[in-house]
């Protein structure tokens, strides 16, 4: 027994979501995402990855799924040449206190009301419902790009989202994900592998949610709604699955090693069969 593991789990399993969000924002103890600690790089990556196949950023439709609440990703996008951002998440509200400092140099894409700095709909618009419940703009206004950053690994239904996303897909519409696939008790990138699904839910997960799906899950979820899709291993770590393999659940063992130990992949799809 992992008690060195399972203390911290049991604790942030039972975190108030309120206290929560207050690390997260301020990268106490809980580690936020690329698109809140380095916006920049962020686009920078998702411009590469369009470079890579002969294309960009410029005059394209985005829509950002799982945002976190700082409007940086967004502006930034539209500096990169993006004509339209939708920045989409059902649970993160905007950063106000954040957001207000953006104001001074992208008056074009942002204005306050009531107080509050808010998105200019001709430029950027907020999506704040779950994507599931919400019908797709008309073929017109559905998004050239969806991208994500660590956002996948937290969904409780990553088949239903992803097949509402390709609705909301323009029909050459192209997703970039970016999935982090460690226990995000970052010192131990399998342990979660251990537990039973009841264990796991009634005990150990996150309040933000943490769905165990591997590396084949998602292939087959993407390979199900779109007609191209490639996943790229960034990262693996073979020496850290091999030390606690004996202990890993049946479910999570695929028998291809190189997959077994992913611990980061992007999985880049386009053409939606829907």
């Amino acid at each position: 027994m992992n008690l060195g593991y399972l203390a911290p789990r049991l604790l942030r399993h039972f975190l108030p979501e309120g206290l929560t969000r207050f690390l997260l924002l301020r990268s106490l103890i809980i580690k936020p995402g690329l698109e809140t600690v380095d916006p920049a790089a962020a686009v920078s990556r998702y411009a590469e990855v369009l470079a890579s196949n002969k294309d960009s950023l410029s005059g394209k439709r985005i829509l950002v799924f799982g945002y976190g609440g700082r409007f940086d990703i967004g502006v930034g996008l539209l500096d990169a040449g993006a004509s339209h951002v939708a920045l989409c998440d059902r649970y993160a509200r905007p950063d106000d206190r954040h957001n207000k400092r953006l104001l001074a140099t992208h008056k074009d894409c942002l204005y306050m009301e009531g107080g509050l700095p808010r998105p200019r709909p001709e430029r950027m618009e907020l999506i704040e419902a779950d994507v599931r419940e919400v019908d797709p703009p008309v073929s017109p206004l559905r998004y050239d790009l969806v991208i994500s950053n660590s956002v996948y690994e937290h969904l409780d239904d990553a088949e239903g989202i992803t097949r509402s996303l390709a609705k909301w897909s323009a029909p050459t519409g192209m997703h970039i994900h970016f999935v982090d696939l460690r226990d995000h008790y970052f010192k131990y990138p399998f342990e979660m592998l251990r537990y039973s699904e009841d264990t796991w839910c009634r005990w150990l997960n996150p309040t933000s949610n943490h769905n165990r799906l591997r590396m084949w899950d998602y292939r087959r979820i993407f390979e199900s709604l779109f007609h191209t899709v490639k996943i790229s291993i960034l990262e693996r770590d073979e020496a850290a699955f091999e030390r606690i393999r004996p202990h890993v659940r049946s479910e999570f063992v695929s028998g291809n090693a190189a997959e077994d130990a992913v611990t980061l992949m992007r999985i880049t799809a386009g053409t939606p069969r829907i």
